[in-house]
């Protein structure tokens, strides 16, 4: 576990999202030694699957040891994972929120 995130204040997720998958997106043609999200991007697959597999078993632990702050940094952690494998997997945000809708219906 990395070191948890202080003074968070609330933000629009929808907006943070966006902006987060477009940095990722971005991150594409990035040099390797100057970007973690670059290396996850191009490198074994596997790697990126171990990754998300990481930090959700992470969540669950900080879920299991009811810490919100500590599920809240390990949300974090697993939210970003899975953007890299969407932009990975050429899934876009509007995609996945179609998937969403059509779920509700």
């Amino acid at each position: 576990m990395g070191e948890r995130t202080a003074n968070v204040q609330a933000g629009d997720f929808g907006e943070t999202i966006a902006m987060l998958a477009k940095t990722i997106h971005d991150r594409r043609i990035a040099s390797l030694d100057a970007s973690y999200t670059a290396r996850l991007l191009s490198e074994a697959e596997d790697k990126l699957l171990m990754k998300v597999i990481e930090e959700a078993a992470e969540l669950v632990l900080a879920v299991k040891e009811d810490d919100h702050d500590h599920i809240r940094y390990e949300a974090g952690d697993l939210l970003y994972h899975l953007l890299v494998l969407f932009e990975r997997a050429d899934i876009s945000l509007d995609e996945l929120a179609g998937e969403l809708n059509a779920r509700m219906h």
